[in-house]
């Protein structure tokens, strides 16, 4: 039989037990510890008036001659002052107190152990709903890693139990495919030295099914004390939207080839209806007006009815000569023949003088090593820009600057105009925009708009090149 710890005892005081001096005879409380008063709201003073079934109301008295004679526990509640209740665990062990035989009631609080345990069973039943691979990865200062949780996702994701991958943590290195190892290495090396979140995609071997998988890992790193860092995170399969992706951009490729491809085959037919209306119109119209000139010179000096139909047919003549030159510019302009800067120039001036509106043009090069493709593309979509300026824009001043570095050339074409809203840019039947858009990546260039300072738009175009003739 013990002996009661006194109440100077230090046991007595940090237990977090509580702990009673019970009266076998009465079970009348003699003494109390100070966690027993922290739990029951009761003063020591106070409990000591009460009897232990005062506490306990629903303990049955079998359950106390159980507990006295061979200490096992037994589960019941206890009641507070104010009356709430919360479950405990109750041991009784025979002892002498002051001399006198005594019962030690030690009491334990299970409402933090079915809190926690209802916590686990949520988070058991989110981690076993979770599509993917819950874990904790760990590196220790020296290197040395280790997965400290692993979620029975594992043997869905990477083929192998997550018992095996916890005793075994350098397996998962050995599952990433030798093209994506340093790329996970230095992911995971960034995120430890930053403390900043790892996010990687990569690809894994899985022996178990002679299939490789797409990955995505996602987790934060918090630092230990002992210079160790670990990190909580979820690894899931995304090969489906992987491969699909590819796919798309593959397809995306593909569209911008037809795209670019259209585009030639558009300017070559431009370029030969445009040749053929230069050669055969322009010739036959130059052939009718030297016809014209030799008949209307032996028309009868009196005859003015005939001399004003001549004239008016001289006149229709020249009026369908500009015709063809104008149409035949705009199948392609000739003076694209002497080169995109020359071309751009003309362009300029031929647009602020149609428009109305004030335009300046600067570059750094006297040309550009452009071929004939590259150039007819680049000269439209300044064209369409300037198009779209007159009919959108409202502006009364534009600037188109060609700037060649040496690895890029770029256009800038600004306005000072009523800008682009954002909404207007994904119209369905915005193909301006889209058009110029897809003839920059032709060029394996950039297209961004953006708003202007001071108000207007900015419309920039970036092509990589090799070189060029600089002024």
């Amino acid at each position: 039989m013990s002996t009661a710890p006194s109440c100077h005892d230090a046991l007595w005081h940090v237990s977090r037990s509580e702990l009673y001096v019970i009266d076998p005879a009465t079970l009348r409380i003699r003494a109390a510890n100070p966690a027993a008063c922290r739990n029951t709201h009761y003063r020591a003073d106070q409990l000591t008036t009460l009897r232990l079934v005062d506490l306990a109301p629903n303990l049955a008295h079998d359950d106390l001659d159980g507990a006295g004679v061979d200490g096992k526990p037994v589960s019941t509640h206890f009641a507070r002052a104010d009356g709430s209740r919360y479950p405990v665990t109750l041991h009784l062990l025979p002892i002498r107190h002051d001399d006198a035989p005594a019962l030690l009631a030690c009491v334990d609080d299970d409402s933090s152990a079915i809190a926690l345990q209802r916590v686990q069973s949520r988070f058991d039943a989110i981690v076993s709903h979770t599509p993917g691979l819950v874990y904790q990865f760990r590196l220790d200062a020296d290197g040395n890693p280790s997965f400290p949780y692993v979620s029975e996702g594992c043997q869905a994701l990477l083929g192998l139990p997550a018992a095996e991958l916890t005793a075994q943590p350098e397996r998962f290195l050995e599952l990433v495919l030798a093209e994506d190892r340093q790329s996970y290495m230095d992911a995971m090396l960034s995120s430890a030295g930053t403390l900043w979140g790892w996010n990687w995609e990569g690809r894994i071997w899985i022996d178990a099914w002679k299939d490789v998988k797409w990955i995505n890992l996602r987790a934060t790193p918090h630092s230990l004390p002992n210079g160790a860092v670990q990190w909580e995170g979820i690894m899931t399969n995304i090969t489906e939207s992987k491969l699909e992706g590819l796919e798309v951009r593959a397809s995306r490729a593909r569209l911008a080839e037809l795209t670019a491809h259209i585009e030639k085959v558009k300017e070559q037919e431009r370029t030969r209806i445009a040749r053929e209306i230069h050669d055969d119109l322009g010739g036959n119209l130059t052939a009718i007006k030297m016809a014209l000139a030799m008949l209307s010179a032996r028309l009868p000096e009196g005859d003015q009815v005939l001399h004003d139909k001549a004239a008016y047919v001289d006149e229709l003549a020249d009026r369908t000569i500009d015709a063809v030159h104008r149409i035949t510019l705009d199948l392609r302009p000739s003076i694209l023949d002497f080169g995109l800067v020359a071309a751009l120039d003309w362009q300029i001036k031929e647009f602020s003088a149609q428009a109305g509106i004030a335009c300046g043009f600067q570059t750094n090069t006297r040309e550009v090593d452009l071929d004939a493709d590259q150039a007819t593309a680049l000269f439209r979509i300044v064209q369409e820009a300037l198009t779209n300026i007159a009919k959108h824009a409202e502006a009364t001043r534009v600037t188109v600057r060609l700037q060649c570095g040496r690895e890029h050339l770029g256009v800038k074409i600004s306005d000072n105009g009523r800008g682009i809203a954002p909404a207007d840019r994904s119209k369905p039947a915005s193909f301006g925009l889209r058009g110029m858009a897809e003839r920059a990546r032709a060029l394996d260039g950039t297209l961004h708009v953006t708003p202007a300072e001071g108000g207007g738009t900015v419309v920039a175009i970036k092509i990589r090149r090799h070189g060029y003739n600089s002024a």
